[in-house]
C-alpha cells in the first residue's frame, strides 16, 4: 500500500468517527437534561482536526505531483 492509499484510507475511517461522534452528540442533546458532558460536546474535535489535516494532504496532492504530459 502505498502512502497516498494509507491517507485516504485512514480519512475514510477517521470521516466514520467523526459522523459517529456528531450523531451521538445530537442524540445526547435530543434526550434533554441539560448541556451533555464535555467529554461529548468535544468529542467531535480531534476526528475533525484529524480530517483537516488528510484532506489538506490530499487536496495538495494533484497541484504537487509531476506533471504526465498531455496538452
Amino acid at each position: 500500500m502505498t502512502w497516498n492509499k494509507g491517507i485516504r484510507q485512514l480519512h475514510r475511517w477517521v470521516s466514520i468517527v467523526f459522523t459517529v461522534t456528531v450523531i451521538a452528540n445530537f442524540v445526547d442533546l435530543a434526550r434533554g437534561g441539560g448541556s451533555p458532558p464535555s467529554w461529548i460536546t468535544y468529542s467531535p474535535l480531534p476526528p475533525l482536526a484529524l480530517l483537516l489535516f488528510t484532506g489538506l494532504y490530499l487536496f495538495a496532492l494533484p497541484y504537487a505531483a509531476p506533471s504526465r504530459g498531455g496538452s
